[in-house]
């Protein structure tokens, strides 16, 4: 294999094949010399990855429980690692710093398995008293969760982040590599991109904190602020509407046009055909409802459908990649070595240690599930079983999800996993409230897997990119699991107590109270919607067999519209902007930056979205003296030039 004579950097301060697919006989080099020892895990980086954890893992769950959105916490604290690495003067700091982040990001992926699910049973207590739930419980699901998650993951490494390089766009890990990287800078390049990086961070971040604190512009731009559009809407249900945030456009300028119109079309779908023949010509109740609610209650449930027979279906595409990880492990087992032994960036935790590791956690899930949840042997087991197949099978689904999207659809693959636990559980006598404690804790191990494949798949290919150990990157991942499911366990508690999640004045946990709703009727008895559920595996089906990426077009169907659409913008510019010249060397010169910028858009959103909830929660109201129809149409206008500055800046380059 050929090997690069030097590492030729783009305007994103990445080698310059660092996006796109290699040649046969062409090998990525990342920025960390390969062949060498590199200072990762040291005190300095593993004490800060533990303090980060704990920050965020409270400011993720009190958020998430507030708003229903768990911010992404691994951008801000990869910027608050490059910040301190800088601050206190620490040479060749970006091995510490991926490790930092990859502790410390364990919170958001915990956070959002935990708050998706076992609020849910607080909620439903106040209907059922004789519900219980305990700090136990809440910690060792998540715990044991983040675990299953971690370890499955790891014999899929090689094939996500080495074996596909190029192939996806990684839009996350894009944004979070693109901070990191900028500790290593140096030189008049190293500073120009830094430099670029931190302008667009401040431009993206500023932007969505004064949307989001005082309004001056619609976050939101819909069809239903004009008469036309509510006119619309109330005869067809038909309704167009876009985030105006900045980093959704970054996304979207970072997935491409390939993916965002596929994922912008499952959205249209449901919105602009499903909607309105349900609200058109259904029945009168769906005539009264709103297309919001008609969308909630019905048409995102096909999009779950979807999600999850085209999970399925990604299963049995990659079941040849299933079999090589299990032949692996059986081959390391049985002590044959095969090909000549991989250098340091390649190196995971042996295949040995992750099996038995795995063993050890499938016993301590099976004990967790007999003597802290079902008491029932034979149940316990069919419990063990659903869960350890289905966290599993669905861990290079949540990985597709966040390399195609960077949106782990969690939440929609831990429902169908709830109905179809649930319809287990039923079948083998486990219903009731004893049934609703069953299925939620369960669901919270499954969920918290999946959000942890899902995210790890983040961490592991910044670290690819960049050069990292996998091996010490997996190794202390659980160390920031472990902090992370004891932090939200205690939150949650505190939090149930001091405001509640069902109420008035309470937190709104739209997540969980989406779980009690689905699960309540299927173990208190009540109807459970199959058939939309199924037309949504039938679509799935249809797509993969006319060659539409399923899990992409059906994540359409589950994300919202005015999510949606901006990743489409984005897509549109990142397509404008790689072809505004007849030079493709300028033309990827071009892309290289508006990847760059895009990633600064990202990351300032992240961080000052972080801000603005705080300046919300803290008590600070802002009187908008402008009117609805006013700050929609300043919407339009600060996105056009949002827009614009992203194009504009994009082509900002003189590189032949």
């Amino acid at each position: 294999m050929k090997e690069a004579e030097e590492n030729i950097t783009t305007g994103t301060g990445l080698p310059e094949n660092a996006f796109r697919e290699l040649a046969a006989d062409e090998a990525y080099v990342p920025v960390l010399e390969p062949a060498h020892d590199q200072k990762e895990a040291t005190p300095y980086s593993v004490l800060t990855g533990v303090l980060m954890a704990i920050v965020f893992s409270a400011a993720s769950a009190y958020l998430g429980l507030k708003v229903g959105q768990v911010f992404e916490a691994a951008i801000p604290i990869a910027i608050i690692a490059v910040g301190l690495s800088n601050a206190l003067g620490k040479k060749n700091a970006l091995g510490q710093n991926v490790i930092i982040q990859s502790i410390g990001a364990c919170s958001g992926v915990i956070v959002a398995g935990a708050i998706f699910t076992l609020p849910a049973l607080y909620i439903l207590q106040a209907t059922y008293p004789d519900i219980m739930v305990n700090f136990y419980q809440i910690f060792l699901s998540s715990l044991l969760g983040g675990i299953l998650g971690i370890l499955f993951f790891i014999p899929f490494r090689k094939y996500f982040v080495k074996d596909m390089h190029g192939r996806y766009p990684f839009p996350e890990a894009t944004a979070t590599t693109q901070v990191l990287v900028q500790s290593q800078a140096s030189g008049a390049e190293g500073k120009r991109q830094a430099k670029t990086l931190i302008v667009a961070s401040l431009i993206g971040g500023i932007y969505d904190y004064l949307v989001a604190t005082f309004g001056w512009w619609a976050e939101e731009i819909t069809s239903v602020a004009s008469s036309w559009g509510q006119a619309l809407a109330e005869k067809t249900k038909l309704v167009v509407s876009c985030n105006t945030g900045a980093a959704l456009l970054g996304l979207g300028y970072i997935v491409g046009l390939k993916y965002a119109f596929v994922i912008f079309a499952g959205s249209a779908f449901v919105w602009w055909v499903i909607i309105p023949l349900m609200g058109t010509y259904g029945s009168d109740a769906f005539q009264a409802m709103t297309p919001q609610a008609l969308f909630a209650d019905y048409a995102r449930l096909i999009g779950i459908g979807g999600i999850a027979m085209a999970g399925v279906i990604g299963i049995i595409k990659s079941w040849s990649i299933i079999q090589q990880a299990v032949g692996l492990a059986a081959r390391e087992l049985k002590g044959k070595k095969e090909g000549e032994q991989p250098v340091r960036w390649q190196l995971d935790i042996s295949m040995k240690h992750v099996v038995l590791f795995t063993a050890i956690a499938l016993v301590a899930v099976f004990l967790f599930f007999w003597f802290g949840v079902v008491h029932t042997l034979w149940q316990a087991a069919v419990a063990w079983v659903v869960v350890t197949l289905i966290a599993f099978l669905f861990t290079t689904v949540a990985a597709n999800a966040i390399a195609i999207v960077g949106n782990n659809p969690v939440s929609g693959m831990t429902l169908m996993t709830l109905i179809i636990a649930s319809a287990i559980f039923v079948a083998v006598g486990m219903s009731g409230t004893s049934g609703i404690v069953a299925s939620m804790v369960i669901g919270g191990v499954v969920c918290t897997a999946l959000s942890m494949a899902g995210g790890f798949v983040t961490d592991l290919k910044c670290g690819y990119w960049l050069g990292s150990t996998p091996r010490k990157q997996e190794s202390w991942k659980f160390l920031g699991t472990l902090v992370s499911a004891a932090t939200v366990g205690g939150v949650i508690l505190v939090l149930n107590k001091v405001y509640g999640f069902s109420g008035p004045d309470a937190l709104v946990a739209p997540q969980a109270n989406a779980m009690a709703k689905v699960i309540e009727p299927l173990m208190m008895g009540g109807e459970t919607p199959w058939i939309l559920y199924m037309v949504g595996a039938i679509l799935a089906v249809l797509l993969n067999w006319l060659g539409v990426p399923a899990l992409a077009f059906c994540l359409g169907m589950f994300i919202p519209l005015q999510l949606n659409t901006p990743m489409l913008v984005g897509g549109a510019v990142a397509w404008f902007v790689s072809n505004s010249s007849k030079n493709q060397k300028i033309n990827d010169a071009r892309r290289d930056r508006g990847t760059l910028l895009a990633s600064g858009l990202i990351a300032g959103g992240a961080l000052f979205g972080v801000f603005a909830a705080i300046t919300r929660f803290a008590g600070f109201q802002y009187a908008n003296p402008l009117g609805y129809e006013t700050t929609q149409i300043l919407g339009c206008v600060a996105y056009a030039l949002l827009i614009a500055y992203l194009i504009a800046d994009s082509r900002r380059t003189s590189r032949l």
